[in-house]
């Protein structure tokens, strides 16, 4: 028997929003609004969406939030609530995801992450944004999670978005099926494209997967482009990580496999400075982040990266750093953060 997930990605009918962001800067060109789907085929060690990773919409807490009303106390007839000194916590093999606590939550401090929407109506919401699309050259991305696993949903949605004018852009790691990536990215103006780590042992390592059937989809992408069979643009996003993917070793790979592969094709390869804000979102789900109390990076770290990566074979002016990084100058500041020139 089908799943839900399942039976919805057969028609491309519905998918489970994890959330709509507005006025991202992050995502593609201008202002942007980018829809999260839940559901990943990797599971990384240091992901910053550790709730888009799992299909099933999940109920959290959150601890700011809260004004100890106790409405949800009596609400839940799983008994999958309980509150010890103040702190609420959730019985996630009781929890069946109804969503009724959140409901009842005056403050809402109980949150239901993942809602079913149908591709028409999701294009109604996000055109809400179009004046910010139109004045800031952005438009529509969806991200995740993985998309491709939406991909029914997703092609009907950007097919949509483009019929009205908007850019789009699909956020993909590439693990997916290589029919769903390929009729996927024809529907988008834009592929931001993952490239975590390019030793497939390692790969598997850090995310649970081998790396091939990313590399596979990207070279038949390229191939694709070359010939004309796709005109949109492809950026490359690989994250630096900190005992994991920040290597010379990582980036150099990366680099000679897109000039291998990729050459004249990729308008910005983009090295993302760790995040070091997801260990709440960790907590909140039970669990706790591999990552918890790791630093960012230095900007002098983040400056090298880039120097190594324009050495490795690729055209030196698609290399962008982004994210932040930590004050040098003072020691006892660490924790102040400033955008990575």
């Amino acid at each position: 028997m089908m799943t839900a997930s399942e039976t919805a990605e057969r028609s491309g009918s519905e998918a489970t929003v994890l959330n709509i962001q507005r006025m991202s800067t992050e995502d593609g060109p201008g202002l942007r609004t980018t829809v999260f789907l839940k559901g990943c085929s990797l599971e990384c060690s240091w992901c910053h969406n550790p709730e888009a990773v799992t299909f099933k919409p999940q109920v959290v807490w959150h601890v700011s939030r809260c004004i100890q009303s106790k409405v949800c106390d009596a609400v839940c007839e799983e008994g999958a609530l309980s509150r010890h000194d103040g702190v609420v916590e959730v019985d996630f093999a009781r929890c069946t995801r109804c969503g009724d606590c959140a409901r009842q939550c005056p403050s809402a401090a109980l949150e239901l992450l993942g809602t079913s929407w149908d591709p028409d109506d999701l294009v109604d919401e996000v055109a809400k944004d179009a004046s910010y699309f139109e004045t800031s050259g952005g438009g529509v991305t969806v991200s995740g999670g993985e998309p491709g696993l939406w991909h029914s949903f997703v092609i009907r949605f950007l097919d949509r978005c483009r019929a009205r004018g908007f850019h789009t852009a699909v956020d993909t790691c590439g693990m997916c099926s290589p029919a769903a990536f390929r009729a996927m990215s024809e529907s988008a103006d834009l592929v931001l494209y993952d490239l975590k780590e390019i030793d497939s042992r390692k790969h598997r390592e850090f995310t649970g997967q081998p790396n091939a059937k990313i590399l596979s989809n990207l070279t038949d992408l390229a191939e694709r482009m070359r010939s004309g069979g796709s005109s949109g643009e492809l950026w490359i996003r690989t994250p630096l990580i900190p005992g994991a993917t920040l290597s010379d070793e990582n980036l150099l790979g990366i680099g000679a496999f897109i000039a291998r592969h990729c050459a004249g094709l990729v308008s910005r390869w983009e090295l993302c400075a760790f995040n070091n804000l997801a260990g709440d979102k960790y907590r909140r789900l039970g669990s706790r982040w591999r990552f918890e109390g790791e630093e960012l990076l230095s900007a002098e770290a983040l400056e090298r990266s880039v120097q190594v990566a324009c050495r490795s074979g690729v055209d030196p002016a698609i290399v962008i750093a982004t994210g932040r990084t930590r004050f040098a100058c003072d020691p006892a500041s660490s924790d102040l953060e400033r955008e990575a020139s």
